[in-house]
C-alpha cells in the first residue's frame, strides 16, 4: 500500500502564492506518475498537474503558466508550486499516485482558498 500526506494548504489574498506537498510512504518503490487534482464545491473534480516518474510534466490550462509540478523521487514527495493564486483556484487539492500495478491512491485533500 501507499499512503499519502498532504500539507501546504491555507488562505491567501489573489495574487499570493502557495506550495503544496505530498509525502508518499509504503510501497514507494512501486510509484509510477504522480499528480494534483482539485474539487471546488458543486463543481466537478478537475485534474491539475501531472508529473511522470522521470520528470515530465502536463498541466491543465486554467493553472498553466502559474502553477509549477514538480517531485523528488528521493524523498517520495511530489509538490505543487501555485503563484498568481486567483479567487477560482479555491477547492480541495488532492495529490495521487500511480503505482506500477496500476493502482491510484488519494491523500486526504487539503484546502487552498483564495480571497479577493
Amino acid at each position: 500500500q501507499v499512503q499519502l500526506v498532504e500539507s501546504g494548504g491555507g488562505l491567501v489574498q489573489t495574487g499570493g502564492s502557495l506550495r503544496l506537498s505530498c509525502a508518499a510512504s509504503g510501497s514507494t518503490f512501486t510509484l509510477n506518475a504522480m499528480g494534483w487534482s482539485r474539487q471546488a464545491p458543486g463543481n466537478e473534480r478537475e485534474l491539475v498537474a501531472t508529473v511522470s516518474r522521470s520528470g515530465s510534466t502536463n498541466y491543465a490550462d486554467s493553472v498553466k503558466g502559474r502553477f509549477t509540478i514538480s517531485r523528488d523521487n528521493a524523498k517520495n514527495t511530489v509538490y505543487l508550486q501555485m503563484n498568481s493564486l486567483k479567487p477560482g483556484d479555491t477547492a480541495v487539492y488532492y495529490c495521487n499516485a500511480n503505482t506500477i500495478f496500476s493502482h491510484v491512491y488519494w491523500g486526504q485533500g487539503t484546502q487552498v482558498t483564495v480571497s479577493s
